[in-house]
Parts: C-alpha cells; structure tokens; sequence
C-alpha cells in the first residue's frame, strides 16, 4: 500500500500569488525558517504578508527579508517583536551551493512562493527564478483570458 501525500489548504498560511505573474519559476526548494516564539503564535493565527519578501544570500547561507509577521497583541511584554526582521532559511549545503551557482553565474532570482507546515513546522518553497519581461505578463494573461473564455463556450453548447 503506498501512502498518499496530503494536500489540504489548511497546510498553507500564505501563497506569493505575484511570484508566478512576475517571474518564471524554473525551480523550488523547500526550506526550514529560524523562527522566535511569538512569531509561531502569529503564522497559526495567519497574521502573515509575503508578497515584498525577498531571499539573499550572505556568507554562504540563505535569508529572508521583508516577511512581514505581525505579532499578536498577547504576544510576552519582556521581548520587543521586530515584524520584519532578517529570518535565516535553514537549507542543506548541496542546496545552497545550487542557489549560489544560479544566482552568481546564471542571473537567477530567488523568490518565496509560499509557506506552509509540515509536520509541526514552518516551511518556505523557494523559487529559483527568472524575471518576465512586460511582453511576457501579457502574452501570459492573453493565454489565460483565452483559456475562460474557451471554457465559457464549450460549457454553453
């Protein structure tokens, strides 16, 4: 018997809906976030922007900035929440020196895409990207506009 893999919604805390319409997602990988505990307490409660965050790489190791987590108004009064502070993604060696090789040599982009948990814990799908051009936004959004209208024929014969 083989196990089949579970895809709920309730897995997902936020999707990078604008990653897809500016980029061209050639590749993902899925990574750990360094988090503190109050920023936990607000991902459960959904209280989360991914849309400006970015990923960089410095010394040999992958982060993410402008994650916006915006903390609960319970959150303990002895620490002070920094809502967009730098967050270190937790990748294995192999993986970084791939993002290091595509981003340094081939002018790839890295790009979150989404967050979700897996097994109790908070991960990040990281998109290795390339930009789109305006060109290619609207030959995309042509394509997908001719798709609907497609389906709205077929489905009035």
């Amino acid at each position: 018997m083989s196990k089949k893999k579970k895809t709920s919604s309730s897995n997902t805390i936020a999707l990078n809906k604008q990653a897809r319409h500016n980029f061209f997602i050639e590749d993902r990988f899925e990574a750990g976030i360094a988090l503190q505990g109050w920023e936990v307490k607000a991902l459960r409660a959904g209280r989360i922007q991914i849309v400006d965050a970015h990923v960089f790489l410095k010394n040999n190791e992958a982060y993410i900035s402008n994650l916006l987590i915006t903390p609960l108004i319970t959150a303990s009064t002895h620490i002070h929440p920094e809502s967009t502070r730098v967050r270190k993604l937790l990748l294995h060696r192999s993986e970084i020196n791939k993002l290091i090789g595509a981003v340094e040599r081939k002018g790839y982009t890295m790009v979150p895409t989404a967050l979700y948990w897996k097994h109790g814990r908070v991960k990040a799908e990281i998109g290795l990207a390339k930009g789109k051009q305006q060109h290619d936004k609207r030959a995309a959004e042509k394509d997908r506009d001719w798709k609907r209208d497609k389906q709205r024929i077929m489905k009035g014969r």
